[in-house]
């Protein structure tokens, strides 16, 4: 790492960054809460539902390389700030949304704070894992997650409790009521988000005005970059498609975005298909964060003192596929938990293939760090196709005459298939992927 100014203790700017993965943590992780609620007052099938997070994670496809050209222009902390200025406009457009009732407006207004969250995401990865060495890179990040994930429980159990309260009571009477009173209901249902993201928009510009005054040191990749012989000649390298190892990094940071939000954000929707009550099933998406979180902290442990980034990014594949058998297999609360545990697998793949990734990228590191956040919309693809196949196998269980209680359920569990490839291909990341390219 070199800086612009002396090198300062790295102690107070950790803090600042860890404080906006705190607040990413917090918008994105309500999402499992947003979901079943979306999904009861817009009445949509699952595959619709899970829109949710296609909102929030296609912007870091759209926004991701226009972010790495504001970050050029105007630094990492003023577009730190503006991150969360355009947040905090996402969070307002909540309120016509309610009043509304509009599926695609909601929307919106996720795919707006999606944008903010890109240009944050954009500033704020690069920018913590170059403030170090970077084989401590992960360490470093596995803080940034225990910061993210511990929003993202309180977001949860927060929002969770304001939209998921009495759901169950809700949705039978729905039933039973006539198009009039279901539409007083929706719409007084519709209305709880209002003042949750009022106050959230307020948050939001206090921290964008806050950020601008942070100490926050300039930070710089260093300026030498992996180089390539020809003929016995060396010459820099010229262009990031020269870099196989971080276009592979691209794919496995896409495909483990969307196992971390199918984990987090389908939990609440499957204890519910198997008949879970659903004011128990609203608290199931913090199991997930917590235990990311205390796999964060055993990263913060063991990295890279006893083990190396490289090794624990095998172990979390590995115990991705294992707990993906766990959920197919086993029925009830015992495949919840194993859902739950995806957590476990998950913590350790982001801060590992981040610092692998940008491993001797010199001067494209931003470029490259665009390119890794534009790969955060897997979340946006994977879930949908895992409710896509949810659909599709209970219309096919139903068809065959399946009791609709019992196709709901087998279908929900069988939509967990698409974990196997996605943890294969990340398997194949820790073990060679990351050595493609570059020099021995």
């Amino acid at each position: 790492m070199t800086t612009t100014s002396n090198k300062t203790n790295s102690l107070v700017p950790i803090m600042i960054i860890a404080g906006l993965f705190f607040i990413f943590g917090f918008v994105t992780w309500i999402n499992g809460a947003l979901i079943p609620f979306m999904k009861t007052i817009n009445e949509l099938t699952d595959a619709q539902s899970y829109l949710v997070a296609s909102a929030s994670y296609i912007s870091f496809v759209v926004m991701a390389l226009p972010s790495s050209y504001i970050i050029g222009k105007v630094g990492y902390k003023k577009g730190m700030s503006l991150g969360l200025a355009i947040m905090a406009i996402g969070a307002l457009v909540f309120i016509p949304a309610a009043e509304a009732r509009t599926y695609w407006v909601f929307l919106t207004a996720i795919f707006i704070q999606g944008m903010g969250m890109t240009i944050l995401q954009t500033a704020s990865n690069p920018y913590i894992t170059i403030l170090g060495p970077m084989e401590s890179a992960a360490k470093r990040i596995a803080i940034m997650g225990i910061a993210n994930k511990v929003a993202g429980a309180l977001g949860s159990l927060i929002f969770g409790a304001i939209l998921l309260s009495g759901i169950d009571e809700i949705q039978e009477q729905l039933a039973q009521v006539s198009a009039d009173e279901k539409n007083v209901l929706l719409n007084e249902m519709a209305d709880s988000v209002v003042m949750p993201y009022i106050i959230m928009a307020i948050v939001l510009v206090i921290l964008a005005v806050l950020i601008t005054k942070a100490p926050l040191p300039n930070v710089e990749a260093e300026a030498t970059e992996e180089t390539e012989s020809k003929d016995g000649v060396v010459t820099k390298k010229t262009s990031i498609f020269q870099f196989p190892h971080m276009w592979l990094g691209v794919i496995a940071l896409f495909v483990y975005v969307g196992v971390e939000v199918i984990a987090g954000d389908t939990i609440i929707s499957y204890g519910l298909s198997l008949g879970i009550p659903g004011e128990e099933a609203k608290s199931y998406t913090l199991m997930t964060l917590m235990a990311m979180v205390g796999t964060y902290a055993l990263g913060v442990i063991l990295i890279p003192k006893f083990i190396s980034q490289t090794t624990a990014l095998k172990a979390s594949a590995a115990l991705g596929i294992l707990f993906g058998f766990g959920i197919i297999s086993t029925t009830g609360f015992t495949s919840v938990l194993f859902v739950a545990a995806l957590g476990i697998a998950n913590a350790l793949v982001w801060p590992a293939i981040w610092p692998l990734a940008l491993n001797s990228l010199g001067k494209f590191t931003k470029t490259a760090s665009a390119l890794l956040v534009m790969a955060i919309s897997g979340g946006a693809i994977i879930p949908p196709i895992y409710g896509s196949i949810v659909d599709a196998k209970k219309a096919e269980l139903m068809a065959d005459g399946v009791e609709q209680a019992v196709a709901t359920s087998q279908a929900a569990t069988s939509g967990y298939w698409i974990l196997f490839p996605c943890y294969a291909i990340i398997l194949y990341y820790a073990f060679f992927g990351h050595k493609v390219g570059l020099k021995k």
